[in-house]
C-alpha cells in the first residue's frame, strides 16, 4: 500500500506508523464526567468504507489524517494532523 506524506509525496506504508481512528482528535475538555471520558478513550467505530485514520510517517515526523477506503484499500489522500485540528 502507498500511503501520501504531505511533506514528502506517497511513500511505502512501512515508513508509516498506524495510530487508529483521526476522532482521537476530537479530544473531550479536562472539565466533562467520567462517562465522557470512558466513551472516548474506549468506544470506536469499526465502518467498512471511507474513514479519516491517523498515521505518523518516520522520517520526517509527520502526524498525518489519511482518507482512505478499508473495503477498497484505496488511499485518497492526507493531510497534516495540526491543519485538522484548526
Amino acid at each position: 500500500m502507498r500511503l501520501i506524506c504531505p511533506h514528502c509525496g506517497e511513500r511505502d506504508r512501512r515508513e508509516f506508523t498506524y495510530q487508529g481512528a483521526a476522532e482521537i482528535l476530537a479530544r473531550p475538555s479536562p472539565e466533562v464526567g467520567n462517562d465522557d471520558w470512558a466513551d472516548y478513550l474506549h468506544l470506536r467505530e469499526n465502518p467498512a468504507g471511507e474513514t479519516k485514520d491517523m498515521w505518523y510517517h518516520d522520517p520526517c515526523g509527520a502526524w498525518i489524517v489519511m482518507h482512505r477506503d478499508t473495503v477498497s484499500h484505496a488511499v485518497h489522500g492526507g493531510e497534516l494532523a495540526s491543519e485538522v485540528r484548526k
